[in-house]
Formats: structure tokens, C-alpha cells, sequence
């Protein structure tokens, strides 16, 4: 399986978020397992399509995943401890830029997010906190191979939002965390530059081998 594609398949999978996200008396994990239901009637034999319309596509995702991930509570936890120091501009555009960066890296891959199956798990780890939430699932490549995927959630306003994707057991948010502050180290602590020069990346050899979230 490409793991390209298998991010970019999770992103396109909160497409169907909210829908379910208008319903605050559902759970998490029913919300993640009705969504699959709904990204199957979405792009079912439409892969062609979005190949030739990847715009579309790109704006397809980018509207759905306003309403259901929270990007400025990912925007500041990527920057970490730079967060504090930024001024508020900046905080807001590289929210803005990362946003954008993530589903134009990961939207080209959709068109070949190829699978067996998407099964969420029966026994889901009950939380600790009532307005955080983990719903695990596995992928299954055509190949037989399993990918473990863990999305954490948290409660804005009565609604579930993702906040962070764990693939494989390697943790986004923490490897885009780490990204970030590699380049603060590479501009000398310049924002204005990171920004500008910012594109998440991920190896796909990382993901494949696996690692410790």
C-alpha cells in the first residue's frame, strides 16, 4: 500500500464528519465508524474524477475539515514551545499555512488510497477526561497488511473535533512538532521564514517501519 495515500485516505475520511459532528449526543467512536459508511458514497468510483480535479477535490476536503479538525488547538501544539513568543499574526498564518500545506501534499494522493478494509474496533479504550476521546481503527492493504490508526479527539463547544492522527504508532502531531522546531533551529528562531518555507513531511519508510507514539 502506499502510505501516502493512506494519509491522505484518513484526511479524506473527516470529509464525512460533519454530518455526524451536528449530532452532539453521538459518540466519538460512532461518529468515526458512521463516517466510513459516508466516504464510501462519496468517492466510489469517482477516483478518475478527482485525478483530473484535484482543485475540487482540495476544496472538497478543505471546507469539510473546517468543521470537524481543530487546527488552531494542531496549529499551536505543532509550534509547541515557540508558541508562547509568536505574535499573534503570526500564530494565525502559520494555522492558515499548515492547513493548506497538509491537504495540498496529501490530496494527490487520494485518487490512489487503495484498501481491503477500514474497521474501527470493538473495544475502544475508555478515556480518562469526558471531553477527550481516542477511537482506534486498523487498515487492511490489499496485500493483508495491517496499519493501526488511533484519531484523538476533543470536545469544542458540544462537538467532537480531531485534533491528532496516530498512524502506524508514529504520532503526527508529535512528528510535525518535531518538524517545526528542527526549522527554528535551521532559521535561527525566524518565524517569518518558517512559515514561508513550511511543508509537512512525513517518510514513508517511517510509517511502514513503524515507531513508538
Amino acid at each position: 500500500m502506499n502510505l501516502r495515500a493512506l494519509l491522505a485516505g484518513l484526511c479524506l475520511l473527516l470529509m464525512a464528519l460533519p454530518l455526524m459532528a451536528a449530532q452532539p449526543e453521538q459518540n466519538p467512536e460512532q461518529m468515526i465508524r458512521d463516517s466510513i459508511d459516508e466516504l464510501m458514497t462519496r468517492i466510489e468510483g469517482r477516483e478518475d474524477y478527482f485525478a483530473d480535479n484535484l482543485d475540487e477535490l482540495e476544496a472538497i476536503v478543505d471546507d469539510s475539515l473546517a468543521d470537524v479538525a481543530d487546527f488552531r488547538y494542531i496549529g499551536a501544539s505543532v509550534m509547541g514551545r515557540y508558541f508562547g513568543n509568536a505574535t499573534p499574526q503570526q500564530r494565525s498564518r502559520f494555522v492558515e499555512t499548515f492547513r493548506k500545506t497538509l491537504i495540498d501534499t496529501y490530496a494527490k494522493g487520494l485518487v490512489t488510497f487503495d484498501y481491503r478494509e477500514i474497521r474501527v474496533l470493538e473495544n475502544q479504550q475508555a478515556s480518562r477526561y469526558e471531553d477527550q476521546a481516542s477511537v482506534a481503527m486498523e487498515v487492511v492493504a490489499n496485500d493483508g497488511a495491517v496499519y493501526p490508526v488511533s484519531y484523538s479527539l476533543r470536545l469544542d463547544d458540544g462537538h467532537w473535533k480531531v485534533v491528532n492522527v496516530i498512524v502506524n504508532g508514529i504520532n503526527l502531531g508529535l512528528t510535525f512538532r518535531n518538524q517545526f522546531d528542527q526549522a527554528m533551529r535551521e532559521h535561527n528562531r525566524d518565524y517569518d521564514a518558517v512559515i514561508d518555507n513550511w511543508a509537512p513531511e512525513l517518510a514513508v519508510e517511517e510509517l511502514e517501519e513503524g515507531g513508538n507514539a
